[in-house]
C-alpha cells in the first residue's frame, strides 16, 4: 500500500512539472475577466429579480 501511494505522488510530481502554468501578466488578466463576469452576472440577475418581483407584487 505505501509502494503504491509513493508511486502515486511521483507520478503525481511529474505530471505537475509537465504543466504549463501562466504568467504573472496572464493571470492577472484571467481574474479581472473573472471578476468583471462575476460583477455584470449578478447585476443581471438582481435586476431580473427585481423585474419579476415587481410583477409578481403587480398580481
Amino acid at each position: 500500500m505505501v509502494k503504491y501511494l509513493g508511486n502515486f505522488f511521483q507520478s503525481v510530481g511529474q505530471e505537475m512539472k509537465r504543466v504549463s502554468w501562466p504568467t504573472r501578466k496572464e493571470l492577472t488578466r484571467y481574474t479581472l475577466v473573472v471578476i468583471a463576469t462575476v460583477a455584470i452576472m449578478t447585476v443581471f440577475f438582481a435586476v431580473v429579480d427585481l423585474g419579476i418581483s415587481e410583477l409578481v407584487r403587480l398580481l
